[in-house]
């Protein structure tokens, strides 16, 4: 399955795309229709404070109202959380750095 494709696992919602993040995963790779990449920041969304998603309410009748959410900030495609990371961040646990965490100290 490509980046741009949806999980075929994943309930759609009628007026969302809803992905899966992947482990990791701090930017949106949703494509437009020239096939470039958003590259939107994922931002953990509380959906049920949202105005215009309480009249649809498509979310909460599907997830309930504390689902962790995630939503790009660009093209507004959600995506749920990777089920192979146990811990809730917001911002994802991202890459290790290499200046002076994971490289051995000099003799």
């Amino acid at each position: 399955m490509s980046a741009d494709m949806v999980a075929p696992n994943v309930a759609q919602l009628p007026n969302h795309k809803v992905k899966v993040k992947k482990a990791g995963q701090r930017a949106c790779n949703e494509k437009d229709e020239k096939g470039k990449y958003c590259g939107g920041h994922l931002k953990r969304w509380f959906y049920a404070q949202d105005a215009k998603e309480r009249q649809c309410g498509c979310m909460e009748k599907a997830w309930g109202r504390e689902a962790e959410v995630y939503r790009c900030e660009n093209c507004r495609a959600l995506y749920l959380p990777n089920p192979e990371e146990d811990k809730v961040n917001v911002a994802g646990v991202g890459q290790i750095s290499v200046f002076g965490l994971t490289v051995p100290e000099k003799k």
